[in-house]
């Protein structure tokens, strides 16, 4: 069947020496410069992150966390890389007996990006530390001009900022609103990063540095101390994974969610949807309802494999898939969760693949915009707010316990065709990171969209009360779309008992980007979300 798809308003970026591609064109470009100097998949990843630490401080940064998915093209063979911080020892539920707070010290986890930059360097990296982390020290110490997208963010957290002096500093050092071209610089971050780039790591963890960032959150009320800190390690780990289309699949495992992308694909493959139109109201409607019965699974089982032992196996299986695709109605929208348990963040997407082979894909993140918004004292280290994801219910899996990870959206993703690589790709937006992921391989696989027409396609994104992940404090039952959905379909939804919202043509629903590898013709194509500030580059 035929099907009319949108024209990108981009290229495809192709090259057959390497790629990258991340949330912001200076980190592309930091990525860039250690492919071209033979380094590897890993180094430009671990470049790509620390400069958008600087560049995207909104999205990500040293105070944050994630995990990364890397391709061995020596051992053919993906792993995961656990780069999330835990509970701060001092957390206990009796900590928050009014609640957990949305920002401020007392909202921040162990920062854990860090550890996961330092533990897959030492593995994979070619390039001295040093070198890696140089683009993002010159960007802090230099400055760099701030895009729209991120003056509306600073200004739009300028209140939270003024709770901190140290924020403050670091945030509205212009004196005035934020405007596009204005030149950030944060010294004192640039002075952190050094001494992370000298201690591969180790400062962050267990050294001076450490001292002086969790002297800072005790002093203003926070739970992050050195105890914390040091007995912070990043994992490496083996991923999960499901077979899609011939293709297979990999995700972190838990404390991801990780796997509810591959429960959406296997629910999906039991289906035609290639019969669908790629924006009718069948098409969407499915993909919503398979969407809310992955989540009730995680609802179940997902949190910290530490605590509560791994997934049930059976998850994965078609069994399972064709059991949960039978309480699917295709006329009616399913409600609130149905689970057994009670009761939008901003992120950051980076890829990178180098000519001999190797892959990173990495989604990396310090939760809401400007996590925290606290900067610990003179560090310029902004902190995560990731403590917002806990349940307080003692009978929730994802329970608040000291030294425990929380369970977490971020959800990168890497194909292999056999072997050999396929694809890398992610996105940031926290519970809709598996959602809006599963569109742009549906996009891709199903509908034979390329890389750039698949990330520029119209999307939806849903919520369901007791599903999101930093329910109690924000959810709403809803379905967004954007506006360039057909009138005809977004009304089929509403006839099936969706409750719609339409956003802007383009909303802000996540910002994907994908590296598509032809292997035979030894081809690197890259796609990038034009909802942000991301770009591409190949060589």
């Amino acid at each position: 069947m035929q099907f009319q798809i949108e024209t990108a308003h981009r290229p495809v970026v192709m090259g057959t020496r390497g790629a990258v591609t991340c949330g912001h064109p200076l980190g592309s470009m930091a990525g860039i410069r250690m492919l071209e100097r033979g380094g590897s998949a890993v180094d430009a990843i671990v470049a790509m992150a620390a400069a958008v630490a600087v560049v995207e401080p909104g999205m990500s940064g040293v105070g944050g966390d994630g995990f990364t998915l890397v391709y061995d093209s020596a051992k053919r063979e993906v792993f995961t890389v656990n780069g999330t911080g835990p509970a701060p020892q001092r957390a206990t539920r009796d900590q928050f007996a009014d609640g957990i707070p949305a920002r401020g010290p007392r909202s921040a986890s162990v920062p854990g990006s860090v550890g996961g930059w330092a533990a897959m360097h030492k593995r994979w990296g070619k390039v001295s530390f040093d070198e890696v982390l140089a683009p993002a020290i010159s960007y802090a110490m230099d400055g760099f001009p701030i895009s729209h997208n991120l003056a509306v963010y600073l200004n739009g957290t300028a209140d939270q900022f003024r709770e901190y002096p140290s924020s403050s500093q670091v945030f509205l050092q212009f004196g005035r609103d934020a405007v596009d071209g204005d030149l950030l610089r944060q010294v004192d971050l640039g002075d952190s990063l050094r001494s992370i780039a000298d201690s591969h790591g180790e400062s962050l963890y267990r050294g001076e540095l450490a001292a002086r960032l969790s002297k800072a959150v005790l002093a203003d009320g926070g739970l992050v101390d050195e105890e914390s800190l040091a007995t912070f390690e990043a994992e490496i780990l083996s991923p999960l994974s499901a077979a899609y289309r011939g293709l297979t699949v990999y995700e972190p495992g838990p404390n991801s969610s990780g796997h509810v992308l591959l429960q959406e694909l296997l629910m999906t493959e039991q289906l035609d949807v290639s019969a669908w139109g790629p924006l009718s109201a069948d098409l969407i409607h499915h993909m919503v309802e398979i969407k809310k019965l992955a989540f009730e699974d995680r609802e179940r089982f997902t949190s910290d494999p530490r605590f509560v032992g791994e997934l049930p196996t059976e998850l994965f299986t078609e069994g399972h898939a064709r059991t949960r695709l039978a309480e699917l109605r295709p006329d009616q929208a399913r409600g609130q969760l149905v689970a057994d348990a009670a009761g939008s963040g901003d992120t950051t997407y980076l890829a990178a693949a180098d000519r001999d082979g190797n892959v990173a894909s990495m989604t990396t993140s310090i939760n809401m915009a400007f996590g925290s918004a606290y900067v610990a004292g003179s560090t310029g280290i902004l902190l995560n707010n990731r403590m917002t994801y806990w349940h307080l219910d003692p009978g929730h899996p994802n329970t608040l316990e000291p030294g425990k990870r929380v369970r977490h959206t971020v959800s990168p993703a890497i194909l292999l065709d056999g072997d050999r690589p396929a694809m890398a790709i992610g996105t940031p937006g926290s519970d809709g990171q598996v959602q809006t992921i599963y569109q742009v391989l549906i996009n891709m696989l199903e509908y034979g969209m390329n890389p750039q027409e698949a990330v520029e396609h119209p999307r939806w994104r849903s919520f369901v009360d007791g599903q999101d992940a930093n329910w109690p404090h924000s959810c709403v039952n809803q379905l967004q779309v954007e506006s360039r959905i057909p009138s005809t379909s977004i009304e089929g939804l509403q006839a099936r008992g969706h409750q719609v919202l339409r956003l802007a043509g383009w909303g802000s629903i996540g910002s994907v980007q994908v590296i598509r590898i032809d292997n035979e013709r030894g081809v690197f194509a890259v796609g990038s979300d034009p909802r942000r500030d991301a770009y591409g580059l190949a060589i």
